[in-house]
């Protein structure tokens, strides 16, 4: 557990602030229970030492069924009963626990399906099968409520929350938005709509975390009597009007029904999960209605504080979008940059050409859907109107769709949940100061009687963030002469369309007012960012540009797929590591061998040479060797004989006299 010190107390009384304890801080609602300052762990020992320094102790077992918590938190409250004796002040222990422990509970009339349950009725409450443990320590904290009401120094307090807070994608085991996969399906689009399991009828009681804060703030204060407190708010939202209302804001506006089995399979939801969201309870808490002087956050829940709790949710996950408009000459590289950027952070391509085929594809298949259930008469009537009006501005406009028409696409495309949740790049359009005018002003502002000092725009859908490439027509040119001759059909980058485009692309920039003029008067300065090295991957490019837009403001990966990200990297470097080893293995073996086989044959060479040089000196030997057999061998051999005859004291100088005194007669 983490240690929590707090002082709390009314300003305008002359009370002794209090020292609150709250375990595990953090965690995000007990980061939230109160604002605290972090020690380190302390041993058990020394946690009881700091337990027996304040009035009161705050356990929070609803955010995980891990048994550890449970085990620290029974600790806890036993450790406090042990030493009540020696309290120097009164005491208040209180224990956040989880409403699954009610999960199971069943109205005393079978026939009253609507009845709510109170306070009063927590002794016959059922837990959920996975919550038996919280159940226990439950039943051991009122059980020591019970035996210390003789002392008038302790108090003991549990209070019963199910709550929801801003940070949805945290946290787990959850009966609450943030703990379920809506966040991927909705905020990411991942699914056409989003999964809803059963019918959606069960009731699911909540409580803001701010709320709950205040719930514990006041039982501090004010000691009820009733010592369990339900902290839920005054909503009755079932599940399909939670799923609804996420899916409205957050999503693509409807939802899709599917079995518990099918959840599964589909990974939209995890068993666990599942298991939250079954639950129907219509709970009432009656006590915090009459008794405290809480000053709501989300009174009425979350599907009535929607708006609210979504700006609470982008502010605290920071997911801001990241809106990015690439113009430059053709072949520059736009598209490629466009497609890297979408991938680093998770934004959405925009390239016109695409987006009308996409509308008009989404029209078709609304007026050939025939499907009631899926579409109303109403809709398709709309999209049989719409597409009737696009054939007919193609035919007038030789196969094109008139400039107006493809500017309201575009609007509606960045106006679409996926842009303004995530983002956007927008690929080579707008190309002019007009275009963009019309696609970023907006009209209700304009409608007013304002004098703005700069045009008015639409702030959702007008990028942020505005890049210039460019580069010489002789290395343009140079690029494309160098690209295959399919690829530079596909891209229409032909002798005879390219050499157009870039004249057009030229001329559009050097008009009286262009479309960086536009940007500049809203105060979006582009960035104009020259070309002039060979980078086929645009990887220089795409860090710069990345550096200047900075980090990714979206979902990072869930802890599931960080692990299996992480694997993955581990594996390829094992790879990597094994491959170098392997080839420094081989380059050594290689070595080796070249070495050996320069050795045998230096070897082999060194053999030939002294064979040769032996030759050599044979036969340069062969004449010396007559020449003193037949002048110096007989003259040697007679005074060796007469020197072994005499035996002189000094052979060498008698040889040396005989022979010289031989020399001198012959």
């Amino acid at each position: 557990p983490k240690i929590l010190a707090s002082k709390m107390g009314d300003t305008n009384k002359r009370t002794r602030p209090k020292r609150i304890f709250v375990n595990d801080v953090d965690r995000y609602s007990s980061e939230h229970i109160a604002k605290v300052t972090l020690a380190n762990s302390p041993t058990r020992d020394e946690l009881l030492g700091h337990l027996l320094e304040c009035d009161v102790v705050v356990y929070n077992i609803s955010e995980s069924a891990t048994q550890q918590q449970i085990e620290d938190a029974t600790w806890a409250i036993t450790a406090l009963h042990d030493e009540m004796g020696n309290f120097k002040s009164r005491k208040m222990f209180i224990l956040v626990s989880s409403v699954m422990t009610w999960a199971m509970t069943k109205p005393q009339n079978p026939e009253e399906t609507d009845v709510m349950l109170t306070e009063e009725e927590f002794r016959r409450k059922r837990p959920h099968p996975s919550f038996k443990n919280h159940n226990n320590l439950e039943k051991l904290v009122l059980k020591l409520v019970q035996h210390t009401q003789k002392y008038s120094n302790s108090m003991v307090a549990v209070t019963q929350c199910n709550y929801f807070c801003p940070n949805f994608s945290n946290g787990k085991n959850r009966c609450n938005y943030e703990n379920t996969n809506w966040k991927n399906v909705a905020w990411l689009m991942q699914f056409p709509k989003v999964p809803l399991f059963g019918q959606g009828t069960n009731h699911i009681p909540m409580i803001h975390v701010y709320d709950l804060g205040g719930v514990i703030q006041n039982i501090i204060e004010l000691k009820p009597k009733s010592k369990y407190v339900l902290a839920v708010d005054d909503s009755k939202n079932t599940l399909e009007d939670i799923v609804k209302m996420i899916s409205a804001t957050l999503g693509p506006g409807t939802i899709n029904k599917l079995s518990e089995q099918d959840a599964i399979s589909m990974k939209a939801f995890k068993p666990e999960e599942l298991e939250y969201l079954n639950i129907n309870l219509r709970l009432d808490a009656f006590i915090i209605k009459d008794s405290f002087s809480l000053r709501w956050k989300s009174e009425a829940g979350m599907v009535e504080n929607m708006a609210s709790i979504v700006e609470e949710y982008r502010d605290t996950r920071q997911l801001l979008p990241i809106r990015v408009c690439l113009v430059g000459p053709p072949a520059v590289g736009k598209t490629t940059v466009a497609e890297k950027l979408c991938s680093h952070y998770k934004i959405h391509h925009i390239k016109i050409k695409e987006v009308v085929e996409e509308k008009i594809a989404q029209l078709v298949g609304i007026v050939n859907e025939g499907n009631p259930e899926n579409v109303s008469e109403e809709e398709v009537a709309a999209a049989q109107k719409e597409l009737e009006l696009f054939n007919t501005s193609r035919e007038i406009n030789g196969g094109r769709l008139a400039d107006h028409l493809v500017f309201d696409i575009l609007q509606k495309k960045l106006n679409s949940k996926p842009c303004t949740n995530q983002g956007f790049v927008l690929d080579g359009f707008p190309k002019t100061y007009e275009q963009a005018k019309l696609i970023f002003s907006d009209e209700d502002m304009e409608n007013q009687d304002l004098m703005p000092e700069k045009p008015l725009y639409n702030k959702n859908i007008t990028p942020e963030h505005v890049f210039a490439l460019n580069a010489t027509d002789y290395f343009l040119t140079k690029r494309v002469l160098g690209l295959p001759q399919s690829v530079a059909e596909e891209k229409h980058y032909t002798q005879e369309e390219f050499v157009p485009r870039l004249t057009r692309y030229r001329q559009l920039s050097t008009a009286e007012e262009t479309l960086l003029d536009y940007f500049d008067e809203l105060e979006i300065h582009p960035e104009h960012i020259g070309i002039f090295f060979k980078d086929t991957a645009h990887i220089r490019l795409q860090t710069k540009i990345t550096e200047m837009v900075g980090i990714p403001k979206n979902y990072g990966l869930s802890p599931e797929e960080q692990e299996e990200e992480d694997r993955k990297k581990e594996e390829e470097r094992m790879q990597k590591v094994a491959a170098e080893a392997a080839e420094k293995k081989r380059r050594n073996e290689a070595a080796l061998a070249e070495m050996a086989a320069q050795y045998e044959e230096w070897q082999k060479n060194l053999s030939e040479v002294k064979r040769q040089e032996h030759d050599l000196l044979e036969a340069h030997a062969l004449p010396l060797r007559n020449y003193l057999m037949k002048n110096v061998m007989p003259s040697l051999t007679e005074a060796m004989l007469e020197c072994s005859k005499i035996k002189p004291e000094d052979p060498v100088d008698f040889l040396a006299e005989h022979l010289l005194r031989n020399n001198q007669k012959e």
